[in-house]
């Protein structure tokens, strides 16, 4: 299969989920046997080009005319079977949707957040989970200045949003959501419910696994607040030094500062700042559990299954998509969100006598649901039924 990937990457300074799973798809393909090409843009580019293009970025938001003629040229050189479409923004825009009709060639998109519904992607606002916009109009989020806390900054996606939702939806031949819970969601807010898959996302095998009772609690991701960063210190503070082991946090945000300070001089929590993939797969592999605790709705999770993957289990909110990737009691273990005391005890119960054998269990639920040869199925299948759709 000839495939194109339509992907706007986000800025290399912060570590992205949604980066990873483009990069592990396009080679998975290729290791398949597919044709893959790519169509990018990054956002990194953004920082070095000259005042008066880099001041027009925003304006191009809801629509740029340049990206869609620049994709429909392509598309009719190259003729691909399917173009898949992750991420738009800034720098691309709705417009591909445009290019692939102009050129005939069917496409899929995968979902990999809220952005169909909320203008920044993540039913998150003021510390709390919002659904304002969701199923109406984007203006709550203007309001709210809920992009960067800026209404300026978020005008241009709530354009996007309320200019471009049509265009999408019919658009676009097959959706890929990355979770029941996900596709729940927009489906209750109008999206065509039988042109949505659930296709969660796939692990590379990472080659290490757990051999021992593990030597800490792991956080491993963006250092923010929606992450449950905050509330991870709380509940840690709850525990008092009981379980033994100490908290290791990687990763960097908004919040490292506060992290940092938390964590000095304290023989039971470690900082460790941004990993590579190499010393994230040894610190998983090192783990009691993999503590995930966001506050927002998760779309997936991939830090729990990179976690099932090297046979650790997890802990996580009971939101989100974690209630279908951590089955409760046997992979791991989850917590009532937002509450300190709660994953404080599901802590003290994952570090339990029963930890090797939800390790064991977590590894069992990867290498059946998870792994990248059910991910090229499940892909192929996605891109064989949008082909059939278009005729």
């Amino acid at each position: 299969m000839k495939v194109l990937v339509v992907h706007n990457r986000y800025r290399s300074e912060q570590p992205s989920g949604e980066n990873n799973v483009v990069d592990a798809e396009v080679t998975l393909l290729a290791e398949g046997g597919h044709q893959v090409s790519l169509f990018e843009r990054r956002s990194d580019d953004i920082a070095s080009m000259p005042l008066p293009r880099k001041a027009a970025v925003p304006l191009a938001v809801p629509w740029n005319p340049a990206v869609r003629r620049e994709l429909a040229a392509r598309l009719r050189v190259s003729r691909p079977d399917v173009v898949h479409i992750h991420n738009t923004f800034p720098l691309l825009s709705p417009s591909v949707v445009a290019a692939c009709a102009d050129a005939g060639v069917p496409a899929v998109a995968t979902l990999h957040n809220y952005g169909m519904v909320c203008p920044p992607g993540t039913l998150h606002r003021d510390g709390h989970i919002c659904t304002e916009c969701v199923g109406g109009s984007p203006l709550p989020a203007v309001k709210h200045g809920c992009y960067r806390d800026s209404r300026v900054a978020t005008l241009p996606m709530a354009a996007s949003t309320a200019a471009n939702r049509r265009r999408w939806w019919t658009g676009v031949a097959r959706f890929f959501c990355i979770s029941a819970a996900q596709r729940d969601l927009l489906v209750s807010a109008g999206m065509p419910g039988e042109r949505m898959a659930v296709k969660h996302n796939f692990v590379t095998d990472p080659g290490v696994r757990r051999t021992g009772d593990g030597k800490h609690v792991l956080f491993l991701g963006r250092v923010t607040e929606e992450k449950g960063v905050g509330l991870l210190m709380r509940a840690w503070d709850l525990l008092g030094g009981d379980l033994g082991v100490p908290l290791v946090i990687a990763g960097t945000g908004p919040m490292q500062d506060e992290v940092a300070t938390w964590a000095a001089g304290r023989a039971d929590v470690s900082y460790v700042g941004l990993q590579n993939k190499a010393e994230c797969r040894a610190l998983t592999a090192d783990a009691v559990a993999v503590v995930a605790p966001s506050t927002w709705l998760e779309a997936f999770g991939l830090v729990v299954v990179e976690a099932m993957a090297a046979g650790v289990p997890t802990v996580a909110a009971s939101h989100g998509a974690f209630p279908e990737l951590v089955e409760d009691g046997v992979t791991g273990f989850l917590h009532q969100p937002n509450d300190p005391a709660s994953l404080a005890d599901r802590l003290r119960a994952v570090a339990g006598d029963c930890n090797r054998e939800m390790g064991d269990a977590a590894r069992v639920r990867y290498e059946k649901d998870f792994t990248p040869e059910v991910g090229l199925d499940r892909l192929i299948a996605g891109y064989e039924a949008a082909i059939e759709a278009r005729g």
